[in-house]
């Protein structure tokens, strides 16, 4: 055994466990408390295996599990940005970066440059592995808004153009949970959990 190889893996390890704090704006179905990223990242991580069937590529499915599971790993630096919150997203790039470069940082040199490159091309949508993960990153909380009675997207007073802003990207990986998804986003407007464009 590489002792020093070892002893990194193992910080890195102790260091992903700190994502279980990050508590995210969406809440567990049933309204339940908040979600944590790990527990995200969990959920995504089944998702993409039970769905797959959906997408619009085929795709590696043990490299898209991967990348579902550490995609929010930054988080524990740069905490989490509200899919709606406009201010905060005028620096989450760069704040997810350093935070990259540091987390990542704590593993061995080859592993190191392996989840730095899965991070990066999960950003830039640029496989279908990356496409499919975002498809679920984009769902997953859409589904638990639409368990809670869209609680969550009452209290942020969430408009229509906002979560199909945010699921614009979802086509680009399935079409059909992308036709789904509007669905489930006009169905929860004309509830009154989403705000129609143009109330104030």
């Amino acid at each position: 055994m590489d002792r020093e190889r070892f002893e990194r893996q193992l910080r890195f390890i102790l260091e992903l466990d700190k994502e279980k704090n990050i508590l995210r704006q969406t809440h567990l179905s049933g309204h339940g408390r908040r979600e944590n990223d790990a527990e995200h990242a969990w959920h995504m991580a089944v998702m993409i295996w039970l769905l797959k069937e959906y997408a619009n590529e085929e795709f590696d499915l043990a490299r898209a599990m991967m990348m579902a599971l550490v995609h929010d790993v930054v988080e524990i630096d740069a905490g989490d940005t509200y899919a709606y919150d406009e201010q905060g997203k005028k620096t989450q790039k760069e704040r997810e970066e350093k935070a990259a470069e540091r987390i990542f940082g704590l593993l061995p040199p080859k592993q190191r440059e392996e989840l730095k490159e899965l991070f990066a091309e999960y950003e830039a949508l640029s496989t279908p592995e990356a496409r499919f993960v975002r498809v679920m990153d984009n769902l997953q909380p859409l589904l638990l808004n639409d368990s809670n009675g869209g609680e969550d997207w009452r209290a942020h007073g969430v408009r229509r153009d906002q979560v199909e802003g945010r699921h614009a990207s979802t086509a680009l990986g399935s079409k059909e949970i992308g036709a789904y998804a509007m669905e489930l986003i006009d169905e929860n407007v004309r509830k009154g959990n989403i705000r129609e464009n143009e109330e104030v």
